[in-house]
C-alpha cells in the first residue's frame, strides 16, 4: 500500500491498510489511522495525528512548522480527526507554545485547492473551506461553518456554528452562528436560512432565528439590550446556541 518511491520514517505508525501514493514523505512521529489514502507527493510532519478514513490529495503540507516567528521548534502539534478531505496544495500547521499547543480538526471537514489553516486553529466538524480560503493562527471555526473561496479570517476571530463568508471575504470581527457575511471589510448580511434548513432546522427555529438576527442586527439595541430580548422572548435550543455565540465573542461581532 505505500509506493516504493514514498519515504516514510521508520518511527511513524501507519495503520495495515494507509495508502501512501508516489514521492510523498512521511516524518518522524505521525500517526496514521485505517482508511487513510494519502496522494502523491504529499508532505506529512509530525508530531501529527490523523484519524480514519482522511483522503489527502498531492501536494498537500499537513503539520508543517508554523510561520509564526516566535516559533523555535517547540514540538507543537496537530490533530486531526475522521473522514475529512484536504485537496491539492493545502497547508495545515501545528500549534505554538504560546496557545494551546496544537491545531485541532474535526471530523468531515472539506479543505478545497490552496486553502490554509493557521497554526492553533480549532475547527469543528463538517466545515467547508472553499479554494484559498486561509485561517490566520489561532481562530476557531463552529461545526458546518463555511468559508467562501479566497476569503480570509483574521487571528484570534472565532466563526460561529453554521455561519457562511461570501467569497473574497475579509473578516476581522467575530461571526455569530447561523449569520451569513460578506464583503472587505465583512459585513453581515442576514441569516444563513436557506442553509439551516437543508440541514434539517425546522421551520420554527429558522423563524425563530430571523427575529434574533433582527434584534441584533435591525433595530437600533446595544448587543446586551437585543441579548435580553431574545432570551425574554425564545427559549428554543437552536435561540439559546445564537445567544452563546454572541456573549463568546472577544473581538467584537461582524456588525
Amino acid at each position: 500500500m505505500i509506493h516504493p518511491s514514498a519515504i516514510v520514517d521508520p518511527s511513524a505508525r501507519l495503520a495495515d491498510d494507509v495508502e501512501v501514493g508516489p514521492f510523498s514523505v512521511i516524518g518522524p512521529d505521525v500517526e496514521i489511522d485505517a482508511g487513510c489514502v494519502i496522494g502523491p507527493h504529499v508532505v506529512i510532519k509530525g508530531p501529527t495525528r490523523i484519524g480514519k478514513r482522511n483522503r489527502i490529495f498531492q501536494f498537500a503540507s499537513v503539520g508543517e512548522d508554523c510561520q509564526d516567528k516566535k516559533y523555535a521548534g517547540e514540538a507543537t502539534r496537530l490533530e486531526m480527526g475522521d473522514d475529512n478531505v484536504v485537496r491539492e496544495s493545502v497547508t495545515i500547521h501545528r500549534g505554538t507554545i504560546q496557545d494551546r499547543g496544537v491545531t485541532t480538526i474535526g471530523n468531515r471537514n472539506l479543505f478545497m485547492a490552496y486553502s490554509h489553516v493557521g497554526h492553533d486553529c480549532l475547527i469543528g466538524n463538517d466545515c467547508i473551506l472553499a479554494n484559498q480560503a486561509t485561517l490566520a493562527g489561532h481562530v476557531t471555526l463552529g461545526d458546518f461553518a463555511i468559508m467562501g473561496g479566497l476569503s480570509a479570517i483574521h487571528q484570534f476571530a472565532h466563526m460561529g456554528e453554521h455561519a457562511m463568508a461570501g467569497g473574497g471575504s475579509i473578516i476581522t470581527k467575530d461571526i455569530p452562528a447561523f449569520v451569513m457575511v460578506n464583503g472587505n471589510p465583512a459585513a453581515a448580511h442576514g441569516l444563513n436560512s436557506i442553509g439551516l434548513k437543508r440541514r434539517g432546522f425546522s421551520a420554527e427555529a429558522v423563524r425563530a432565528l430571523g427575529e434574533c438576527y433582527r434584534l441584533v442586527y435591525r433595530k437600533g439595541l446595544t448587543l446586551e439590550q437585543a441579548i435580553s430580548e431574545i432570551e425574554s422572548r425564545f427559549s428554543l435550543d437552536e435561540t439559546r446556541r445564537f445567544v452563546d455565540s454572541l456573549r463568546a465573542s472577544q473581538r467584537g461581532i461582524t456588525r
